[in-house]
């Protein structure tokens, strides 16, 4: 039985409509799934907001150290944990074996700055490779695909496979982190100048930001939970260049911490801040447009090779058809 399902998922006849209903169900999806996404701007404003709360629990928990650490970090934490996730974690010590300071940064950029998002993500890289393995196993072994392979091939097949399912939360986490960038980076100049009107009308540096945060969520949800979470370090830490240190830490872009280094300096050196930012909103557009031209110097080499592939016989086709036809009449007369 095994054996004529497996045969029936090799058959062209079957295997052609299935990958065809996939193609027209995965355009469907493609089309229509705009129309049918609902915004998390509150969701994850809110987010932002519990933020302060958090970092400030996490300050009284390090000036408490000598008190119960570990209880005072946790009570003053308002983010959901999933316990058992934590138990697993903290049973199997997959922190000290799967993370490290450049993993809590990846997953800051991508959005996740919680406890139980970094559990989660320890969680799923340790259990996907068991996963993977077993369905490679069964891919391999119980359905007999590749039989004319030799053992040693398809047991490096399972390998791969479970290399395949630790390296996935990787994969995704650094394909979320690239889309918030990107989102941040295409909102990024307009931010600047709303911060310029808001500066040069003397307000300050924090109500600009919350401001902008307001008027910026629109276009850029990731931007503006960045300067909810900016303004929050603002108002309580000691010194206010962290504050901007962690905002260009956790975006991991370029002309972010440009920004901010010019913020820092403003800050110490009480020069002014208009003038920077007019300056920088202006390189960060020309930034954004050189890359753009760049996208676009690069698209006729990548059309090429579908040209030649698609466009070109059809054209062979339409254009030298009617004489082949009239060839072989003449021939076929004669």
């Amino acid at each position: 039985m095994i054996a004529d399902f497996a045969l029936s998922l090799t058959d062209p006849a079957v295997l052609f409509p299935v990958m065809i209903s996939i193609a027209v169900l995965a355009t469907l999806y493609s089309v229509l799934a705009p129309y049918f996404e609902r915004g998390d701007l509150e969701a994850r404003m809110k987010s932002a907001a519990l933020e302060r709360d958090e970092i400030r629990a996490r300050e009284r928990a390090r000036l408490n150290a000598e008190q119960a650490r570990g209880g005072a970090k946790s009570a003053g934490l308002r983010s959901r944990d999933n316990a058992n996730v934590r138990g697993i974690v903290e049973q199997l010590n997959l922190k000290s074996a799967l993370a490290d300071d450049a993993t809590v940064a990846k997953l800051r950029a991508a959005g996740y700055r919680t406890q139980n998002a970094l559990n989660m993500f320890l969680l799923a890289r340790f259990v996907l490779p068991f996963i993977f393995l077993v369905g490679t196993i069964v891919y391999v072994f119980v359905l007999e695909n590749l039989v004319d392979k030799p053992t040693t091939v398809r047991i490096l097949a399972c390998i791969v496979g479970a290399y395949v399912g630790f390296y996935t939360p990787n994969m995704f986490v650094s394909n979320q982190a690239k889309k918030r960038q990107s989102s941040i980076k295409l909102a990024w100049p307009d931010a600047l100048d709303l911060m310029l009107i808001c500066v040069e009308s003397g307000v300050s540096i924090e109500a600009a930001m919350k401001r902008v945060a307001e008027e910026i969520a629109v276009q850029s949800t990731a931007l503006a939970e960045e300067f909810v979470l900016t303004t929050a370090e603002l108002s309580y830490l000691q010194e206010r260049r962290v504050a901007f240190e962690n905002l260009g830490n956790r975006t991991g872009l370029d002309t972010v911490k440009s920004v901010t280094q010019a913020l820092i300096q403003s800050e110490r050196y009480g020069t002014p801040m208009a003038q920077a930012l007019r300056v920088l909103a202006q390189e960060s557009r020309d930034q954004r447009m050189n890359e753009a031209e760049k996208k676009a110097a690069a698209l006729p080499p990548k059309l090429t090779v579908p040209m030649i592939l698609f466009f070109l016989p059809v054209l062979i086709g339409v254009i030298l058809g009617p004489a082949a036809i009239q060839v072989m009449d003449n021939f076929g007369g004669g």
